[in-house]
């Protein structure tokens, strides 16, 4: 890995907006973004179909141009340049590898384009074939191999001329389950060891919760979010980031006091609860709150419970139950408790249950 300055952006999206079509029929794929990413990240976009993810990748690769704004990398502006007077790199869904060539001629192609001696690209070749772990596949050709493995050829030939950016547009929706989150930890290990800054689009937010180092979440053209996976599953600041990422409860209250960051949020049970409140949001009056379904534990229902209710189904998913309940107040309420090796379900359909949320675990939406 090469010598860096720590927090150093690599990409700086400064204002970009981009419209398709004009008039009446004008189209607002991405409405002012502007965001930091910084050198040796793994950076992720993520968001539903048309979001304008992809749009943004297309435009730092340079396969298209904003309509207003900048796209700096390390400080020059990339966004008047071709496609390949740009240090930048392309993993496509399709993986577009050459079938009737081998593994090592597809790897080497693109030094071979940009005339590279023939003794750099036969070194650069082999040392991409012992990064992604196909030396014994060097010879056989890209349509004789797996899915997983034209994976890795594809991901072998964008790192081989070392580019200073890698975009990667959904690489992995074309792999099963099993192959995809293998090829999670391989994404993930292959960034760290070439320090190479990797800008990855996905809908999926198990991906961009488990490669990530910061994850920005899209929604109609607009960046609604950006923070490390943790923050942003435990401390969602908008309803929509909150129910695109992982399972969530939201209940009704009315602010009852607010210090330091923090909230005492009263719901229609009565019950008093501290919460979270995104970062710079000091709210009145009524709130929405979300809890997700690990975070709250279930209790006896004549208890101590902030909630109560009547449990309407139980599913049991292997490494964990669902309780999905319906409160007193007619809202639906799931609580997730992971299963013990031959542990019972405890409460069945048609039981009556509390729930206790804990100090930590409901956070103040701005919406």
């Amino acid at each position: 890995m090469g010598w860096s300055v720590p927090d150093r952006n690599a990409i700086e999206i400064r204002g970009v907006r981009k419209v398709f079509g004009a008039g009446e029929n004008a189209v607002v794929a991405l409405d002012t973004v502007s965001v930091p990413i910084r050198e040796n990240e793994f950076f992720t976009l993520l968001g539903p179909s048309g979001c304008g993810k992809t749009t943004l990748l297309r435009l730092i690769a340079g396969f298209d141009y904003p309509s207003a704004g900048e796209i700096l990398l390390y400080g020059d502006d990339i966004a008047p340049l071709p496609p390949f007077k740009r240090p930048v790199n392309t993993v496509f869904q399709s993986y577009a590898l050459f079938p009737h060539m081998t593994v090592a001629e597809n790897i080497g192609f693109g030094l071979e384009m940009l005339d590279r001696p023939k003794a750099e690209v036969k070194a650069r070749v082999a040392e991409m074939l012992k990064l992604v772990r196909m030396e014994q596949l060097a010879n056989r050709r890209t349509s004789q191999i797996s899915g997983g493995q034209q994976q890795r050829v594809a991901l072998a030939r964008a790192l081989a001329p070392q580019p200073k950016v890698l975009l990667l547009d959904e690489p992995l929706s074309a792999l099963d389950y099993k192959l995809r989150k293998d090829m999670q930890i391989e994404l993930k290990r292959l960034q760290g060891e070439t320090g190479i800054t990797f800008i990855f689009v996905t809908h999926d937010q198990e991906e961009a919760l488990t490669m990530s180092d910061r994850i920005a979440v899209m929604s109609a053209g607009k960046i609604l979010q950006v923070g490390a996976p943790r923050d942003i599953y435990d401390r969602p600041a908008e309803r929509f980031v909150a129910d695109f990422i992982g399972e969530s409860n939201f209940l009704k209250g009315e602010i009852a006091g607010t210090a330091g960051g923090r909230a005492t949020v009263r719901l229609s049970s009565g019950a008093e609860i501290p919460a979270s409140l995104p970062e710079g949001f000091s709210p009145s009056g009524a709130v929405t709150i979300v809890v997700r379904p690990e975070h709250a534990q279930l209790a006896a229902a004549n208890g101590d419970a902030s909630l109560s209710g009547t449990v309407e189904n139980v599913v049991y998913l292997g490494t964990d139950t669902h309780f999905h309940l319906r409160l007193d107040d007619g809202s639906p309420f799931i609580v997730r408790r992971q299963n013990s090796r031959g542990g019972g379900e405890g409460l069945t359909q048609g039981s009556r249950a509390g729930v206790l949320i804990g100090a930590d675990a409901a956070q103040v939406l701005k919406d």
